[in-house]
């Protein structure tokens, strides 16, 4: 059995697929399995760090807005575009894979489209509910569709039915026990714990308006606030201070750059204020959390906003778009689950309902069937 991967750019594409391909691997271990990837994006380091075969293919991805730079970039893509299917044609047929999966990043066209022009079962699985550019044109190349989302099936025009799977979820935060990680954490047991984070590099947005929440309801002793302010965000602690919150005599405060325990920090989180992210929506749904989206409005399609309505839809998150956001309307939502319980609780069942727990299983039975 050989199976292809196609996915990098991020760790939303890439650890879904290696946890697909590590249940495939448990399953059949002498199942041969290669990543493709690039070879300055995170898939250069995720992919052998876990212990598969890697190879890359040069290839970037277009630039929207259009600054003299960016025109040079673009040029620079339609060159790699052109000029990879050699390359790729070589890898495919050195490999002979028995089925070739793409995972999403720009590197899953050139792969994935080849390896069906070449007539070997290909497959795509998109994590957002607003499918990419790129797998909206695969979609009507492949064999198999496999969605997070069911709201993504609208945007696509499939040759086959599509698959529902949602979206494998890190092992360590489906073990994670609330209790041991709040005693872990140092939260007591009439406090509810706050985590708010916009991911490793910080996200502007986010960090203003937790100086507000943090300012207007630390002095709550019931309430425990943890927040990651990113690379970017290091004068958090300094403009806090300046709202009259010195985070270094505040006990029920702790401001980290980074999570690295996410695990931990999640399954003992009452209240989650976070970005829309695929993989971030997967774990608060397979963790049952309540939570205040603020999606990213800088990404391809908008596709962060559709993320977070299709958990809003069903009563299981809150949301508050950037150009919506208030210190009133942010308090308002803060307060809702704060001080409801009943309304917090809802919405953690409802979340909770959402929640595939199968889901690389459901991928790599997907991805089995296709083998002749």
């Amino acid at each position: 059995m050989k199976i292809m991967f196609a996915a990098g750019g991020t760790g939303g594409h890439i650890n879904p697929a290696l946890a697909v391909a590590g249940e495939i691997r448990e399953r059949y271990p002498d199942a041969e399995i290669l990543f493709v990837g690039t070879k300055d994006k995170m898939e250069a380091k995720l992919v052998p760090a876990a212990g598969f075969d890697f190879t890359t293919i040069k290839i970037s991805g277009f630039q929207r807005q259009l600054t003299p730079e960016n025109i040079i970039r673009n040029i620079k893509t339609v060159w790699y575009l052109l000029t990879c299917g050699r390359r790729v044609r070589k890898i495919i047929k050195s490999f002979r894979p028995d089925v070739v999966v793409g995972f999403g990043g720009y590197v899953s066209g050139p792969v994935v489209r080849m390896a069906a022009k070449m007539g070997i079962p290909t497959a795509i699985h998109e994590q957002n509910a607003y499918p990419g550019i790129t797998n909206k044109a695969l979609a009507k190349q492949v064999d198999k569709v496999m969605l997070t989302a069911a709201e993504a099936e609208k945007y696509l025009a499939p040759k086959n039915p599509v698959i529902v799977t949602g979206l494998p979820v890190r092992g360590e935060m489906l073990r994670a026990d609330r209790d041991v990680s709040r005693a872990e954490l140092g939260i007591k047991d009439n406090q509810k714990l706050v985590l708010s984070m916009g991911g490793s590099l910080g996200a502007a947005t986010i960090n203003n308006a937790m100086l507000d929440i943090i300012a207007d309801n630390v002095n709550n002793k019931d309430l425990y606030f943890l927040h990651a302010t990113g690379q970017y965000g290091l004068w958090f602690p300094d403009k806090l201070k300046e709202k009259g919150v010195d985070h270094e005599n505040t006990p029920n405060l702790e401001i980290r750059e980074y999570i690295s325990d996410m695990h931990r920090c999640m399954s003992a989180a009452d209240i989650v204020i976070c970005r829309a992210g695929a993989s971030t929506l997967s774990e608060l749904q397979a963790m049952g959390k309540a939570s205040i989206l603020i999606p990213s409005p800088n990404v391809a399609e908008n596709h962060q906003y559709h993320n977070a309505m299709a958990l809003v839809n069903k009563k299981a998150a809150l949301i508050i778009e950037e150009k919506n956001l208030t210190r009133e309307k942010m308090q308002e939502l803060f307060l809702s689950l704060s001080e409801d319980d009943v309304n917090r609780k809802t919405i953690e069942l409802a979340a909770k309902s959402m929640s595939t727990d199968d889901a690389k299983e459901k991928i790599a039975d997907t991805v089995i069937s296709l083998i002749k």
